[in-house]
């Protein structure tokens, strides 16, 4: 990811509608009113063969006491400092304000290549208006529509000058997602294991509303982190946004390899977050639970235990998934949450070869063997792992329509025993021979 575009501007100049066409993407949030991204939003475009990473950020608010525009500040910040580019946004139709000078003497000191874009041209007349803008003294003037695409092509030609082609990034990185309900620490799990704070935070639920993409490449984990905004239940999603949040966290998860599912220690594992865990499982995710702010609970030595005990009994049947206690703000058992994700991701593209396969479990079946049913007897004569990208199962028998559920949990206890599937959904299939 060294090609990188970073989208600035004040709120509400269009810098999302931009990402969006850019990224050929409905992946940031657009609403007429200012303030509606309020993390920065990666994704990946492509021009004339080369590929870069486009930054679509909060706007930009100077000498604000809100808390969420302070903190977009400090994204746009951020995003300056990791970019490659900057692109610049500013509105046609309002001209120069206070705000936009005091970006464009931030950008002046940047040492950053530095395009303004002056947006909403949408028609020949107000292409003259936008020649007031060249006094910010960062060079040429593009003029866009980013609503209707106008002029972004010349933009993206000078953009992508900076850029040497790319060898093709590496797309079997797998995605680990962190969902949970609002609140949880999902952005402050994210800021510890990455060392900066890309995510913001804040005491107030619901601060991100968009899912961020990361490329996680240190202590030996090379993968994609996502983190979502809180999922709440639908009767709790009141505004617009929150309805594109939610569905924006459930598309994250269906795209992801292992999913991370926060919970709050002192809340415990509640309805909202039995649903999110059941689409993961639906899903056929990789999944682990991290119970969060676990310093902020009394324990002794039997504590972690019956909290575990207490999960497993509402996630069953499905209860082979691993379980951690963190503190994110103490750094306790951070690094613990990839490591666990690693070995679930490894579980969940495990492939077991078929002679070993039927060495253990045909030894099994011979020693208990299916109920007989009706008087009639079921023999399983081979089994094998179905190719595909998680863990699936045929055993090839007499009368698989006479195999029941339990003997399927059986077999299925059976397979996890011998080759760890800690984590992972495994799907069982009963065959005619």
């Amino acid at each position: 990811m060294a090609n990188i575009v970073a989208i600035v501007g004040r709120p509400n100049v269009g810098k999302s509608t931009l990402f969006n066409r850019l990224t050929e993407s409905r992946k940031a949030i657009v609403d007429d009113f200012s303030g509606v991204t309020r993390d920065r939003h990666y994704e990946t475009a492509e021009w004339i063969g080369k590929k870069f990473t486009v930054i679509d950020t909060g706007g930009f608010v100077h000498g604000s006491d809100d808390v969420f525009e302070e903190a977009i500040r400090d994204q746009v910040y951020i995003a300056i400092e990791e970019a490659s580019v900057v692109i610049f946004m500013v509105d046609v139709t309002t001209g120069i304000t206070d705000l936009d000078d005091e970006i464009a003497d931030i950008l002046r000191r940047s040492s950053k290549p530095v395009y303004v874009v002056a947006n909403k041209v949408d028609h020949a007349k107000l292409h003259h208006e936008s020649a007031e803008f060249y006094a910010f003294g960062l060079g040429e003037v593009f003029n866009i529509s980013s609503a209707t695409g106008s002029g972004t092509g010349e933009l993206l030609d000078a953009v992508v000058s900076h850029f040497e082609v790319e060898e093709e990034e590496e797309e079997s990185l797998p995605k680990y997602t962190i969902v949970g309900r609002p609140n949880v620490g999902k952005s402050s799990l994210t800021n510890a294991l990455i060392g900066k704070d890309r995510n913001i935070v804040t005491p107030m639920a619901g601060t991100t509303r968009d899912s961020i993409r990361i490329h996680y490449n240190q202590y030996g984990h090379n993968f994609l982190l996502i983190d979502t905004a809180g999922l709440r239940r639908k009767s709790k999603v009141n505004e617009d946004i929150e309805f594109y949040s939610v569905m924006r966290t459930i598309k994250a998860l269906e795209d992801s390899d292992v999913t991370i599912l926060m919970l709050d220690a002192q809340d415990g594992l509640e309805a909202q977050d039995v649903n999110i865990f059941n689409l993961a499982e639906k899903n056929r995710k990789g999944i682990v639970i991290v119970v969060n702010k676990w310093d902020l609970i009394e324990k002794d030595n039997k504590t972690m235990k019956a909290f575990e005990d207490r999960i497993k009994e509402k996630i069953a049947p499905f209860t082979d998934v691993p379980i951690i206690f963190t503190s994110v703000t103490e750094k306790q058992r951070v690094l613990k949450v990839l490591e666990v994700a690693d070995k679930v991701y490894a579980n969940r593209t495990k492939k077991i070869p078929t002679s070993k396969l039927n060495e253990v479990m045909l030894d099994i079946i011979e020693n208990y063997p299916p109920p007989s049913l009706k008087g009639k007897y079921i023999k399983i004569k081979y089994a094998t792992q179905l190719p595909g990208r998680t863990p699936m199962f045929a055993f090839f028998c007499n009368l698989p329509q006479y195999i029941k559920d339990p003997y399927k949990r059986f077999i299925e206890n059976k397979l996890r025993e011998h080759f760890d599937f800690t984590g992972v959904p495994i799907q069982i299939y009963f065959r005619q021979k």
